[in-house]
């Protein structure tokens, strides 16, 4: 019988700082957006003092009972490196593993021996043990019960953050009384469509006529029923989608109010997404810049955007000169922008591209000056060897109050052992 499991991260990225510092073990601790906005992480501890996700830490941080909470900036470089080691460690015990966000990963169980709930016992050990992350393990015949099954796994401690719903009788028990919001693929939206018609639990739904959970919820309604009622309809992929375009934007950490400023932005963004196309092996034929103010500052709001067709390319200096003539458009004096982005579209694999007749740039040159550029990059430290124009100091960077170090991904970050 097919099976899966769903290996989730514990408050992942609260976890991650927690690997690094043992004095985090037991206190409250939180991780927030870009420009230290917003609680987008937060441990078991912090949720009991009434954190909620999404809260403005600038507001929330002056409640007297979070003092003693640990916030910390995002950092994403050391949270992605984690997760490959998560990763790592799962393909140790299948040859089948999907990752599905950077916390969450699909194990495929077809052809392993042995009782399920043990080796979701042994898989949360050895991640933790190497990987130094807490996970809760779901089990079940498809996605849809395995990523359920995580959920009750988390919400009850009595199952020690491993559940196995691969038997009937153990499903239907909890859908008796588990409420339709919880299943994965049925948002608020979609639940309320469904209370419309009575349906309140996981039980409703699936006596619901299939015809009439299509015509609610379209084709995904049908599939998600299946699914439920244990029939596999999303099997493990082992390929990853291409991807269809790809952006870098980000807030600034104080406003741009100089062409200049917002000029070597838009530089740095057009460099790193042209590094990523580069790491996907592909090329863009179609870029969109824009830049705004905000929408809660005071003063005169302005929002712009162009967009054109490019020479299909990865070349860092082909894509942040277009994206500067772009920017050079759009810029208008008097405004403080607050937020810029790079958008890349009609993305293809560069290997399947046919070769220009005549290329405005020696192709030959452009990929041996890009590949060092990576190598140097890769060996000292992104953002060491950049175009001219994406400026020295950045003083649009956003807000990073308390970063901590990058303790896997960057030497100067590695801790050290002192005897």
């Amino acid at each position: 019988m097919t099976s899966f499991a769903l290996v989730d991260g514990n408050s992942f990225y609260c976890s991650c700082e927690r690997a690094f510092d043992a004095r985090l073990a037991g206190v409250p601790v939180v991780v927030l957006s870009n420009n230290d906005g917003c609680v987008i992480s937060r441990t078991a501890e912090a949720k009991a003092l009434g954190i909620a996700m999404g809260e403005p830490w600038h507001i929330a941080s002056k409640r007297p009972e979070l003092k003693g909470v640990r916030w910390f900036s995002s950092n994403y470089a050391l949270y992605a490196d984690m997760s490959r080691r998560m990763f790592e460690v799962l393909c140790s015990f299948s040859p089948d593993v999907e990752p599905y966000s950077i916390d969450e990963m699909f194990l495929g169980l077809d052809g392993l021996r042995g009782n399920r709930e043990a080796l979701g016992a042994e898989v949360r050990a050895a991640v933790l043990r190497i990987a130094k992350i807490p996970t809760c393990v779901g089990i079940g015949p498809t996605k849809t019960i395995a990523k359920l099954a995580n959920r009750h796994a988390k919400n009850t401690p009595s199952l020690r953050g491993v559940c196995d719903l691969t038997d009937p009788e153990a499903r239907r028990r909890l859908y008796e009384e588990l409420p339709v919001a919880e299943v994965w693929g049925i948002g608020p939206a979609s639940a309320a469509r469904l209370a419309r018609h009575g349906v309140r639990t996981v039980e409703d739904f699936l006596r619901m006529p299939a015809a009439l959970a299509r015509d609610e919820l379209t084709v995904t309604g049908a599939r998600i029923q299946e699914e439920l009622r244990g029939t596999s309809c999303l099997p493990l992929s082992m390929l990853a989608p291409a991807r269809k375009g790809l952006a870098v934007t980000r807030s600034f950490g104080a406003p741009a109010r100089s062409r200049e400023t917002l000029e070597q932005a838009v530089a740095s963004f057009a460099t790193r997404a042209a590094e990523k196309l580069r790491e996907a092996g592909m090329v863009a034929g179609h870029m969109s810049v824009f830049m705004r103010t905000s929408d809660f500052a005071p003063g005169t709001k302005r929002s712009a955007q162009a967009s054109s067709s490019i020479e299909p390319t990865s070349d860092t200096l082909a894509i942040v000169s277009a994206a500067i003539r772009m920017a050079r458009r759009l810029w208008k004096d008097g405004y403080a922008y607050a937020k810029a982005g790079v958008m890349l579209g009609d993305l293809s694999l560069a290997a399947e591209r046919p070769a220009d007749l005549f290329p405005s740039r020696d192709p030959a040159r452009f990929t041996r000056l890009m590949e060092a550029m990576d190598v140097l990059n890769a060996r000292i430290g992104r953002g060491a060897v950049r175009p001219a124009a994406a400026g020295v100091g950045a003083p649009w960077k956003p807000r990073q109050g308390n970063l901590s170090p990058r303790y896997t991904t960057d030497p100067e970050g590695f801790m050290r052992v002192v005897a």
